[in-house]
């Protein structure tokens, strides 16, 4: 593997530094850098993605005749780690990430044509139906009840830790078609609209106090047949198609490095209490370069990753690794965040956004003032898409052969 990048790869580095440098609007650097949350508002977010669809970049990893850009998986990786130096806002991942490759993997020419556009038009926001009480790591075990009735599906049940399912307009469901098969084999994948009577929406507060995640409730809820993407129980199958994505179709190490490196420069003005500065404190270096050595190793893993997706072959469960490593990363380094600031890290406004006109003022500086909501916000990474124990249990089996 060549970890060198060629010179086209740099001229084309060169070409995204410059593009940011003029078309990311400071407002939403601002923004991007006062939201503790994984997932952006979508006042943030689909704004970015508008200037990238102007640009034609915002399907950069779409196949061509879907509206991507034609790039490498090399490319891709450039993209992303220049974005994430430029502060630049995270992308709506359940859309672009998670749903549409779904579409234009698994779904009809009709599904294709009419969801993959208003994906990037921002028409749609999606949210995901997975996890249910009882059935988050177990996922084979949801009861979210589906029962044709001629042309659509009549669905009972409910959905937990929905993410942004407030603002959305569309949700892509795992329910359960059959239920005298295999657990796994008794799942169906399918589409439908938030806005219907049978659908109710309940906020759940984080640690934080951000509202990011929700209860959904399904009481006859209606998706139409032709809205099942793949055959009825083909849900598995999808499901584990799109997690392998979320794991692996993502480069995180470029944003923890990027955060880091934000976090050297605050320590840089910080006093240590003893007359000096945070970043000439002995420990805080030992801790700051554990910290960015697992960070690189982590990069080096995604890098490999890239190169296997290069050459044709599957993500894997080798994403399970860049998952795990990822998760703890992200609160080793949120936990930097709060020690560096000292007792200014731990407030915590509950008024939200903590941007624009009707912010609260920080304490200190507004890095401070996002430090321990986004270090509280940061304990989900361990659980979302996959807790880390059942990472664990990928490995051991899939890559190690336990």
């Amino acid at each position: 593997m060549d970890l060198e990048f060629s010179p086209q790869e740099l001229a084309f580095r060169d070409e995204v530094r410059a593009f940011l440098v003029e078309n990311l609007p400071e407002e939403l650097r601002r923004g991007a850098a006062a939201s503790p949350t994984v997932f952006v508002e979508p006042d943030i977010g689909q704004k970015w993605n508008a200037i990238l669809n102007a640009k034609g970049w915002l399907a950069y990893q779409w196949p061509v005749e879907y509206g991507g850009p034609g790039w490498t998986p090399t490319q891709r990786y450039i993209f992303e780690k220049e974005c994430a130096l430029a502060g630049a806002p995270y992308l709506t991942v359940l859309s672009l990430k998670l749903v549409a490759p779904v579409i234009y993997t698994f779904g009809t020419p009709e599904q294709k044509a009419y969801y993959l556009p208003r994906i990037l038009s921002g028409e749609d926001y999606w949210c995901q139906g997975f996890s249910e009480p009882g059935s988050g790591s177990d996922l084979a075990s949801l009861q979210t009840r589906a029962v044709r009735d001629g042309d659509k599906y009549i669905i009972n049940g409910s959905k937990i830790w929905t993410t942004h399912a407030h603002h959305a307009n569309k949700i892509f469901c795992l329910v359960r078609t059959n239920t005298e098969v295999k657990r796994q084999a008794g799942i169906s994948f399918v589409l439908m609209d938030m806005n219907q009577p049978g659908i109710s929406v309940r906020p759940i507060l984080t640690l934080a106090s951000d509202h990011e995640v929700n209860q959904v409730f399904l009481d006859n809820a209606e998706a139409r047949v032709e809205d099942r993407i793949g055959e009825e129980g083909d849900g598995w199958k999808i499901a584990k198609f799109l997690l392998e994505n979320e794991r692996g179709g993502s480069c995180l190490a470029p944003r923890l490095l990027a955060d880091l490196d934000g976090i050297e420069q605050f320590a840089a003005q910080e006093p240590d209490g003893y007359g000096g500065v945070l970043a000439d404190d002995r420990d805080w270096k030992r801790r700051v370069a554990k910290v960015r050595l697992s960070a690189k190793s982590l990069e080096v893993i995604e890098l490999r990753i890239l190169s296997d997706i290069a050459k044709g072959r599957p993500a894997g469960p080798q994403t399970s690794v860049v998952k795990l490593i990822a998760s703890s990363l992200r609160q080793d380094v949120d936990l930097l965040a709060v020690d560096a600031f000292g007792e200014f890290g731990l407030q915590l406004p509950l008024v939200r956004p903590l941007y624009g006109d009707n912010a609260p003022a920080p304490v200190h500086s507004p890095a401070a003032q996002v430090a321990a909501a986004r270090y509280l916000n940061s304990r989900g990474w361990t659980i979302f898409g996959g807790t880390n124990e059942i990472q664990s249990s990928i490995i051991a089996k899939t890559v190690l052969g336990l």
